[in-house]
């Protein structure tokens, strides 16, 4: 058991506690946390109660990466052993503390650089390199992702920590049919869906995923796509697939999209999919995956190499680029019950290398508590 040092304090911005992505993160770590450190947290006092309560809460009002925030947060910043961003948007002037650390989830921004305008692009740069520069300690989710800050920063590698995120098996886990058949009918949920759980922006490649369901879907009349997240409204979103489905009324009538999602009542979502399929083309880390393999339900996904790092064998990988490998595989796994019954076999082993519980710990140790 470790030693933790209650003495020591942290300030945490979790101004993003209800993101997704980090948000997770954030909701994740904290009870595991409380307790162990004395935890000063920046944000909206609502939001951050929803998750954990009997904290110090110091308001900031500042949205993310705009300036404002960088003139708010040292302002905020009392005396500390120890500030730590979850995001890259850390201070980038000094701040009253004895060290630094900053969560760096992935560098997306710097490696699909052309989907920002210029401004967006220097800002975001200079961003990402302060965050690197001034922080002593950069933690990250996985080993590509070290790779790529040190492909596109100036970062040294010495300061660079990976830690892997976990999967919470108390949520996520198989449910019984009697409640998955309850829920389905609430939702109006079809008997036989393959699921995408993520966003629209270019990415995530769901515009392949569609084009692959279009090719299964002229011959398999009862396949649905259901999409969980939001229709419109992300700031990158792939606008060539709504044009795609506008195009043709017949295939968007089987493609369903939730919008927002309760964190409790998506495992549910997981449990009745006849598979998940998660074609992205980056990222930092990839929950999904481990998420669906927690209930039960086996995956199709891109077959690159963060997700052969978090997932090993235990998904059915094809190539993001070729709609018609992804029908392949969908098929292969929808098909071939030996396959099927071995990826959800191999995929309930896996996930039991990843837990919040052990996360939380690394981090604490990492950042020397």
């Amino acid at each position: 058991m470790l030693g933790y040092n209650i003495y020591m304090n942290l300030f945490l911005d979790a101004r993003m506690i209800e993101h997704s992505g980090i948000g997770t993160y954030i909701q994740n770590l904290l009870p595991f946390f409380k307790g162990k450190i004395d935890l000063i947290l920046l944000g909206d006092e609502n939001k951050i109660k929803k998750y954990v309560k009997d904290l110090e809460i110091i308001p900031l009002r500042s949205p993310i990466y705009f300036p404002l925030e960088q003139i708010e947060i040292p302002l905020k910043i009392k005396k500390c052993d120890i500030f730590w961003s979850p995001h890259f948007n850390a201070p980038i002037f000094s701040i009253k503390a004895k060290k630094r650390v900053v969560t760096i989830h992935d560098v997306f921004h710097l490696a699909f650089s052309k989907y920002y305008k210029f401004l967006e692009r220097k800002y975001l740069n200079f961003l990402i390199n302060s965050a690197t520069k001034m922080s002593d300690i950069v933690i990250t989710v996985s080993n590509f992702s070290k790779e790529e800050i040190i492909k596109y920063t100036n970062a040294d590698p010495q300061k660079i920590k990976v830690i892997h995120n976990g999967v919470d098996t108390n949520i996520f886990k198989i449910y019984e049919k009697e409640i998955l058949e309850k829920f389905k009918i609430k939702h109006n949920l079809p008997d036989k869906f393959i699921l995408y759980v993520g966003n629209v922006k270019p990415h995530k490649n769901l515009k392949n995923a569609i084009k692959a369901f279009e090719i299964l879907s002229r011959d398999y009349k009862d396949f649905y796509l259901v999409i969980v997240g939001k229709k419109e409204g992300f700031y990158k979103g792939d606008k060539e697939i709504f044009t795609f489905l506008e195009g043709d009324k017949s295939l968007s009538k089987r493609i369903i999209f939730t919008g927002y999602i309760e964190k409790e009542d998506l495992p549910f979502i997981y449990n009745l999919a006849f598979l998940l399929i998660f074609p992205s083309l980056y990222e930092g880390f990839g929950l999904p995956p481990l998420e669906a393999m927690a209930c039960g339900c086996p995956v199709v996904a891109s077959n690159i190499p963060v997700i052969r790092e978090v997932c090993g064998d235990a998904v059915y990988y094809v190539n993001p680029l070729d709609p018609w490998e992804i029908a392949k595989g969908i098929l292969e796994v929808e098909e071939n019950e030996e396959i099927r019954k071995g990826l959800i076999n191999k995929g309930l082993d896996r996930v039991k290398n990843f837990s919040w519980e052990n996360s939380a710990k690394k981090h604490l140790e990492v950042i020397g508590f």
